[in-house]
């Protein structure tokens, strides 16, 4: 019986403690990943520069890359906002879209072969993760209340 009273508190546990760690897990990833692109240290420079070289120009390079790291800082400030989190996925999943386009855009920065990723494509296909946890968050979100007309 004490296996099961056990258990039963960790469940708690972790049911109370989930939004409010997902909610920080995605503050610290978003807000620290846009932050390293404001001040030109990302390791994801190189990606981005080929993306927006191959879709938009490369002329656009530095306010795309600047916006897409406000907008990363923006989401993860936003995810810290209960109230938030309908705009906030909304962000996060344009966001999800663009920094995934890469897999199919830029095969030769993404993949080495059939189904092996290089390190890049790996960072990005972990997004699923992210998809995932954000849909814990959703699911948990309480439902609008709208006037009744």
């Amino acid at each position: 019986m004490k296996l099961k009273h056990f258990d039963s508190r960790m469940i708690s546990f972790f049911n109370r403690a989930f939004i409010p760690l997902a909610r920080l897990a995605f503050f610290v990833v978003f807000f620290w990943f846009g932050f390293i692109k404001l001040v030109g240290a990302s390791p994801a420079s190189p990606l981005a520069e080929a993306l927006v070289a191959k879709t938009v120009g490369i002329e656009w390079f530095d306010i795309l890359f600047i916006t897409l790291a406000l907008m990363e800082c923006l989401i993860g400030v936003l995810f810290l906002i209960p109230r938030a989190v309908r705009l906030t996925i909304l962000l996060l999943f344009v966001h999800i879209l663009i920094v995934s386009s890469p897999l199919l855009l830029l095969p030769g920065y993404t993949w080495e072969s059939f189904l092996i990723p290089t390190l890049e494509g790996q960072y990005i296909i972990k997004n699923i993760v992210v998809i995932a946890l954000a849909f814990g968050i959703a699911a948990n979100t309480k439902p609008l209340k709208l006037p009744k007309l």
